[in-house]
């Protein structure tokens, strides 16, 4: 007899879950009636089952849920669809909406065997990066994913991505926060959006797909597939929720030829700024300005305890001190970040800074070291602060 496994959508909104309107496209409700109980993929016919979930808010519903045809595995999916009150368009989220899906994910924990999250492309990569430091010792699958077409369009990517991400959310034990696009699993730290238009609009420039589906079969690389650890084994399955980040307080900036200092300084005496991600060229290299006057700028924003992060703007390799340039900056006290994606650079910053009692030097010391797998931990924290 087949077995049966549990999983919570949560829909954010984004293009999967759109409808046409006056005003264009825009997010709609009722997913899993409208968009998934008519299609048998989703839907095996057996009768709707009630299931208790307790919202973003902390209050207690009850959702219909259905369930898949049985899979090559033997396995039915038992799924039910939150829908947040206020569905978003991604390019409006925030950390407040990071938020709410962190609780979200925390009030049902016990409940489901893992975690599917719809939600729009333009953000998804800040958003999942997000989630992976926000959700500490996670031992169950939570995935992203989303769609560039809606679910409702007779040409849509939406079916596959989903039914993809179920079977892989609920059949594999992936215990991590990842992305799953165009029948591949990612590292959700490690992916950025290539591609506005085409169905293949996620990669993963420096590390390889955790999984991938074909028609035959799904194929895990165990080996990349990080584990929950936990020095207390009787708490290897409570889930450590860090539920704000300060996103207020930190600002991206990419370098370009002829950049003036008194831009960058401009950014960096922001009220109140606590980090800066600097997008670089190559391995990490910058201009030094007239007469070194923008490592003087770097130097002096250090000293005043601000974390500037160095990222490459490229699509693969690393910031690494091959040249003279980027060993200035390391010279200046600012923190190599390797192979950092930008969008797991800006939410690692802002997770690093909402934790009580870091000083800036402690936060950048854990800049430039793995905790998520979103970097390949080199073991060496190549830089100096200034003297």
């Amino acid at each position: 007899m087949a077995s049966e496994s549990t999983v919570l959508i949560i829909m954010t909104g984004g293009t999967i879950c759109m409808k046409p309107s006056e005003a264009g496209l825009v997010p709609a409700k009722g997913f899993l009636e409208d968009g998934m109980a008519p299609r048998p993929s989703f839907n095996d016919g057996t009768e709707p089952r009630l299931l208790e979930v307790c919202t973003e808010t902390g209050a207690s519903v009850s959702l219909r849920s259905l369930r898949t045809p049985v899979s090559r595995y033997q396995r039915h999916i038992r799924y039910a669809v939150l829908e947040f009150e206020q569905l978003l368009d991604s390019s409006s989220i925030d950390a407040q909406g990071w938020s709410q899906i962190a609780r979200a994910i925390a009030n049902d924990y016990a409940a489901f065997n893992a975690f599917v999250v719809l939600h729009g492309t333009d953000s998804l990569a800040y958003t999942a990066s997000a989630l992976s430091f926000m959700l500490g010792n996670l031992s169950k699958p939570v995935v992203f994913t989303g769609s560039q077409a809606p679910i409702f369009e007779l040409q849509t990517d939406a079916t596959d991505n989903l039914l993809d991400a179920l079977i892989l959310a609920s059949h594999f034990a992936i215990p991590e926060v990842c992305i799953c696009f165009q029948h591949k699993l990612f590292r959700g730290n490690r992916c950025t959006k290539v591609s506005s238009n085409q169905f293949d609009a996620f990669a993963s420039p420096n590390l390889p797909p955790l999984a991938t589906v074909t028609s035959s079969h799904v194929q895990v690389d165990w080996d990349m597939v990080r584990r929950p650890v936990s020095r207390d084994k009787s708490q290897i399955h409570a889930l450590d929720v860090q539920m704000n980040l300060d996103t207020t307080h930190v600002a991206c900036l990419r370098v370009f030829p002829g950049i003036k200092p008194e831009m960058i300084d401009a950014v960096l005496r922001v009220p109140g700024l606590r980090g800066l991600v600097l997008e670089t060229f190559g391995a990490g290299n910058a201009p030094g300005g007239p007469d070194n006057a923008l490592i003087n700028i770097f130097t002096d924003a250090v000293r005043r305890g601000i974390v500037i992060v160095n990222v490459t703007q490229c699509l693969t390799g690393s910031v690494s001190p091959l040249y003279a340039p980027a060993m200035v900056l390391g010279r200046a006290g600012i923190v190599p970040g390797h192979d950092l994606t930008t969008e797991a650079a800006l939410t690692k910053l802002s997770y690093l800074l909402a934790l009580p009692d870091l000083t800036a030097e402690e936060v950048t010391r854990r800049m430039a070291v793995d905790l998520r797998g979103e970097l390949t931990d080199s073991g060496d924290v190549s830089f100096a602060g200034p003297g």
